[in-house]
């Protein structure tokens, strides 16, 4: 999984039952309900019973259960609200078991939007299938899922494995989706998406379908959005040297998602964050997210860690191999970069994070970036001819079973003379960063050491370095040579700088201009025309700090620069939009009474609501608050966030009420609208008014 911040997957240990008992497949038929935000389904779990065993425990968060039998006898069994517990009729061999069920999944299976934005999807990892579908929060049990669902026949569903067939009912205006799994996998991995979502299929070159979803709205985004996808399959399948062990791969984005990213077994989820056209691709797009979530469908989907303190096996591996692909892709200098800049983290980290990679405890920092250069360590040492015959050798021998750390370290000892027992000490039980051996490495990148050279003449009088500087400016080196130099020469006076400013500028390269934007934020009269035309840049950051810094410069040029951005929409989250919505309401605030005025600021209002993305709303409620902190409908839409299942929006929200509260007057407004508010929201407002 790529995230934007950690949450430990997690692990329970059920030794005694998974040596007693081995559940083989279930065949689910799931019907999800939006308006009431609940699932119902049946469910058969074929499996055996070992040895003698009292009770075999299904797990089941809040569920209801009816018609349980096995071996399609009724039976006894007790519902503890976490587990479904068996505990009479099977016998020593093969079973099944069947039950209907109804669930209220207060995580794991998740609503939004209205009407026909509606989405419905799963994320398991961290959060436990067993919230929306009776499974097993054990990674070890391995089960063949699949999965007949029935939705509204409007909507697009999409699950793990081959879509076998499609029925409509024209009658009830539903579809039933019945999905098949060849191969087992563990229940965090089961997925649900549900959404108005097309599709486009390419072909890898062995064969694999992949399908690449995406809303109608977002038609003509698809192209960046995807870009590179299928080379991407191409070279991981190559580069992994073990055919793509499932049947098909899709990726949907949908919205709200918790994450990046999320590895599904045939079916990544992914944030809708990354759905870019070209200039959204040029300041944050799917490449890495892409390959990461895809190399997860070796590294944790086929070959699983058996607990977490082996979680590097599965996100250590996803993060190295996705920089190998944006290795093919962006080329070594970009490679060996961020290779830097993960080092430079894991240093300052090693600083006051004590836990090392072989822990359940470590840090996301250790399990993926340290994890990867942990791996980098190994490739480099041992050649990576050795290093992709052992990492074949690993995925072949346990593939569709669990792991840990000695099963990878022996495949590579079996093909090499390298020392496990020393890079284990080193790499994995010390939370130190092994900065001598990771520069050593890195130096063999000239970028890099042209980086280094940039870097030592900090402390050097600008007239010394100038030179130095022109040469780098002028050359076809990597961008982050330039910007770095950009950054260095922030506090120079611009007289002194103004030439190699230019020659910034004439790079051309969106990376090297940006800098620039971000750096001069006192603007000459002789520079602005120069300035002006970052706002032509294919990127909307860019635009949006050039913007902002020309608005502030030349308040004489504020009805040109509005005029110039009134079409402007940006990224995801409108972040251009909001902001002409903004400066718009402010310049023209002795004209709060014209259509064109209430029309704009009612817009900036309507995004604060729930039928938009939390970081639409949390952009619009932060300059809307400004404007006018005493909108009613604006302090319900922030009310409302509070119960938002994205805990960022939930912080945010809670925080600005808090803040809010101790001015003037706001106290009674928020009292006033309790009553016109959902329970769920008043229980949230009411425990923030009662704070001390």
């Amino acid at each position: 999984m790529n995230k934007l911040f950690f949450l430990l997957i997690p692990f329970f240990s059920f030794a005694q039952q998974s040596s007693n008992v081995d559940f083989i497949q279930c065949d689910a038929s799931v019907a999800p309900h939006f308006e009431s935000k609940t699932i119902n389904g049946t469910i058969i779990y074929k499996f055996q019973v070992l040895s003698e065993i009292d009770s075999i425990r299904i797990d089941a968060k809040n569920m209801y259960f009816t018609d349980v039998a096995i071996n399609g006898k009724s039976v006894n069994y007790k519902n503890s609200k976490k587990e479904l517990i068996l505990f009479e009729g099977y016998k020593k061999g093969r079973n099944e078991v069947s039950f209907s069920y109804k669930a209220m999944p207060k995580q794991t299976l998740y609503f939004f939007g209205v009407g026909e934005g509606q989405q419905i999807w799963t994320q398991g990892q961290g959060k436990y299938t067993s919230n929306w579908l009776p499974s097993f929060d054990d990674v070890n049990e391995k089960v063949v899922f699949n999965l007949s669902v029935t939705y509204k026949n409007k909507f697009q569903v999409v699950s793990n494995g081959i879509l076998e067939s499609k029925k409509y009912n024209q009658q009830e205006e539903t579809s039933l989706y019945q999905f098949k799994m060849k191969n087992p996998m563990s229940s965090y991995l089961v997925m649900l998406a549900i959404g108005n979502f097309n599709h486009q299929t390419q072909n890898s070159v062995s064969g694999i379908p992949l399908e690449m979803y995406y809303q109608p709205k977002d038609y003509a985004k698809f192209e960046f959005t995807y870009k590179d996808s299928k080379a991407i399959f191409d070279f991981l399948e190559k580069e992994i040297g073990v055919k793509y062990p499932w049947k098909i791969y899709r990726q949907i984005p949908v919205e709200d998602f918790l994450y990046a990213g999320m590895e599904n077994t045939t079916s990544t989820i992914f944030a809708q964050d990354f759905v870019v056209d070209e200039s959204g691709f040029n300041d944050r797009n799917y490449i890495n997210v892409n390959a990461h979530e895809l190399a997860h469908q070796w590294f944790g989907d086929l070959v699983t860690a058996k607990n977490g303190k082996h979680h590097w096996l599965q996100e250590g591996f996803a993060t190295y191999y996705a920089l190998l692909a944006e290795r093919k892709i962006f080329g070594d200098d970009y490679f060996y970069y961020m290779m830097y800049k993960n080092s430079l983290l894991l240093r300052k980290e090693a600083k006051t994070d004590t836990i090392p990679i072989l822990n359940e405890k470590a840090s996301s920092y250790s399990f993926y970036q340290k994890g990867a250069w942990a791996l980098f360590v190994i490739s480099e040492s041992i050649g990576e001819k050795k290093f992709k015959k052992a990492v074949k050798n690993y995925l072949k021998k346990y593939q569709f079973k669990n792991v840990e750390t000695p099963d990878f370290l022996n495949e590579i000892s079996a093909v090499s003379d390298f020392d496990i027992i020393k890079f284990q000490k080193e790499w994995l039980e010390d939370y130190h960063f092994n900065t001598e051996q990771a520069n050593d490495l890195l130096k063999k990148n000239e970028s890099i050491q042209t980086l280094v050279e940039i870097q030592k003449q900090k402390n050097n009088v600008f007239a010394d370095k100038e030179s130095f500087f022109t040469v780098v400016m002028k050359s076809n080196g990597f961008y982050a040579l330039k910007r770095e130099i950009i950054y260095q020469i922030k506090d120079v006076p611009f007289v002194e700088k103004e030439k190699l400013l230019k020659l910034a500028m004439q790079t051309n390269e969106i990376e090297v201009r940006q800098s620039v934007a971000e750096t001069i934020t006192i603007i000459p009269e002789s520079f602005l025309s120069e300035y002006e035309t970052l706002l032509k840049d294919k990127s909307y950051d860019t635009k949006e700090i050039a913007f902002s810094n020309l608005y502030k410069n030349f308040p004489d040029n504020r009805a040109k620069y509005l005029e110039l951005a009134k079409n402007w929409e940006g990224k995801n989250d409108k972040a251009l939009r909001i902001l002409f919505l903004f400066y718009y309401l402010e310049f023209n605030i002795a004209s709060a009474n014209t259509s064109q005025y209430s029309q704009y600021y009612f817009e900036l209002v309507d995004y604060t609501s729930p039928k938009y993305e939390s970081s639409i709303r949390q952009n619009a409620f932060e300059n809307v608050l400004y404007l006018e902190p005493k909108n009613i409908k604006v302090l319900k839409n922030l009310v409302n966030a509070t119960t938002h299942p994205k805990w960022q929006l939930v912080k945010y929200a809670r925080d600005t009420i808090r803040e809010l509260l101790r001015k003037e007057g706001l106290r009674e407004l928020f009292t006033t609208i309790l009553t016109d508010i959902s329970d769920a929201e008043k229980f949230q407002l009411q425990r923030l008014l009662e704070e001390k």
